[in-house]
Order: structure tokens, then C-alpha cells, then sequence
């Protein structure tokens, strides 16, 4: 059974799946932007999620719903580290910044930070492979089609798997090349980004039904469909489901998607999540 180390922690892949909470610290997230921009509800949030059980919390400060705008790196800087700079001091699970910039991936593990989660893939910040490979760290690699602003402007694919396949194929050993080691390395297929829903098309439930085949690649697999979009559309019988609708359809994804070789979930309901994949973990591991 192999292990991956994040921070002070192992895991033990195969052995349960590893919940990694999202905090949010932004006005405009798809989910919950501006529910915990606050400095003292970000910090109690993460606290919550600990609490609640979760093994990892991932903290964003810069929104990648589809036709999201960039920020500047002061402000990103000033959402972020200030929270980890906290957080190292009040709770004990690891936490991940979830940025693709160089400066901010820096100061956020120099503060405390265990992990990177970069939707781009080492492609946004041609500096931040160097970082990760110094600090020795997990970083996640993501397929996404473009970047926020346009990853849902008429995204196409002929064998959608076979796409993100080789993409993270390129994308790995990108990484080896850059000095990041193979135990550092997490795939995530990105749901969500770049991927067709609704009129019949759905991708995002192609990749959950033939996630088995990143198995090959050899890494362990994150999956982020929690209150995704194609949620919405598929529980809605008329119109699509709001957002905070849309629980038991993120729990049966991440389910499927668990029995399918995902080892990390990364999920807003942390309790419940964890709830359900005790039962989950008891039947499939």
C-alpha cells in the first residue's frame, strides 16, 4: 500500500478515501463566494472542518468558476496567507493553497502551507514547478481546457478520457523534468472545467464512469465534483438545481467516482462527506 505524505501526515492510499475540505476565500466562488471572505468566519469555517473531520483543507483566493476574472497577486496574497498563517497555529490537519502562482505557492508554504493545488497544471506560472519541486510537496496537476475565463466557450472533444488522459500524461512528466518527484504528484481530471453538460451531452459523467482508466498513470487521483454545474442540471426536472441543492447529487458522484479509483474527494460538505464514505470505505477498501 503505498503512501502519500502531506505535511506531517500519511496516507495510506487505498485504505480510506481522503476528504479534503474547500475554504473559499473569495466574493464571486460558484458555491459559497463571499460566505467566508471574512478574515474571522474563514478561520472558524476551517476550524468547523477539522472538527467535522476533514483530512486535508484546501484554501483558494481566487475564484475558477467559468468566466471568472484573475486578481492581482497583492490581493491574493492578502485573502490567503494571513488565513494559513492562522491556521498552522490552530489546527493540526495540512493545508493546500489552491493557486497556480509562483509568489503565492512560495509565501503560502514558507507560512505553512503542505500542498499545491494548480487547476493549470504547471502551465500558468512557468516558475512554480521550481517551488514545488525546493519545498518537496504534493502538488495536484488538473486537466482544464483553457483557464476560467474561457474553459466554457464551446469545449469539444472526440474521446473526452483519452483527452485528459494524455494531457496528465504530459503534464507528469513535465513535472519529473522539473525535479518534482513521482510520490509528490496528485491528477485531478477536473470536473467541471472545460467539460460539456446539459442537451445530452454530460463529460463529467463519462470521467467519473471511466476514471479507472488514470489508474495506469500510476498517481493518486482527486475528483472535485462537489456542487458542480452538471449536478444541477441532471437532479433539476425542469431547471437546474441551485447550489445548496445539491448534496445527494455530490455525494453519489464522489461515491462513484471513489469506487472507480479516486482516492481524494475534495467536497464543501465536510460532515456529511465524511458521514457517507464510512459507509462507502467499509464496502469497496
Amino acid at each position: 500500500m503505498s503512501l502519500l505524505k502531506i505535511g506531517d501526515k500519511n496516507f495510506e492510499l487505498g485504505k480510506k478515501t481522503i476528504v479534503m475540505g474547500i475554504l473559499n476565500i473569495t466574493p464571486d466562488s460558484f458555491s459559497d463566494g463571499g460566505e467566508f471572505f471574512s478574515f474571522e468566519d474563514a478561520v472558524k469555517h476551517a476550524i468547523l472542518m477539522e472538527k467535522e473531520g476533514a483530512d486535508i483543507i484546501d484554501i483558494g483566493g481566487e475564484s475558477t468558476r467559468p468566466g471568472a476574472n484573475t486578481v492581482s497577486l497583492d490581493e491574493e496574497h492578502n485573502r490567503v496567507i494571513p488565513i494559513i498563517e492562522e491556521l498552522v497555529k490552530k489546527i493540526k490537519v495540512p493545508l493546500s493553497v489552491d493557486t497556480y502562482k509562483s509568489k503565492i505557492a512560495k509565501k503560502a508554504l514558507d507560512v505553512g502551507a503542505a500542498m499545491v493545488n494548480d487547476v493549470t497544471a504547471l502551465r500558468g506560472d512557468e516558475n512554480l514547478a521550481k517551488i514545488v519541486a525546493d519545498f518537496n510537496v504534493p502538488i495536484c496537476l488538473m486537466h482544464m481546457k483553457g483557464m476560467p475565463k474561457n474553459m466554457q466557450v464551446n469545449p469539444t472533444y472526440k474521446d473526452v478520457l483519452k483527452e485528459i488522459y494524455n494531457f496528465l500524461k504530459i503534464r507528469t512528466k513535465y513535472a519529473f523534468s522539473c525535479g518534482i518527484k513521482k510520490e509528490n504528484i496528485i491528477i485531478d481530471p477536473g470536473i467541471g472545467f472545460g467539460k460539456r453538460t446539459g442537451k445530452g451531452v454530460e463529460d463529467n459523467c463519462e470521467i467519473i464512469s471511466r476514471l479507472y482508466e488514470l489508474k495506469s498513470l500510476g498517481f493518486p487521483i482527486m475528483i472535485g465534483a462537489s456542487r458542480k454545474t452538471f449536478i444541477g442540471n441532471i437532479c433539476g426536472k425542469t431547471n437546474p438545481l441551485p447550489v445548496n441543492k445539491r448534496l445527494e447529487g455530490s455525494l453519489a458522484a464522489a461515491g462513484i467516482a471513489a469506487c472507480n479509483g479516486a482516492d481524494i474527494v475534495r467536497v464543501h460538505d465536510v460532515k456529511e462527506s465524511k458521514r457517507f464514505f464510512s459507509i462507502v470505505d467499509r464496502i469497496i477498501k
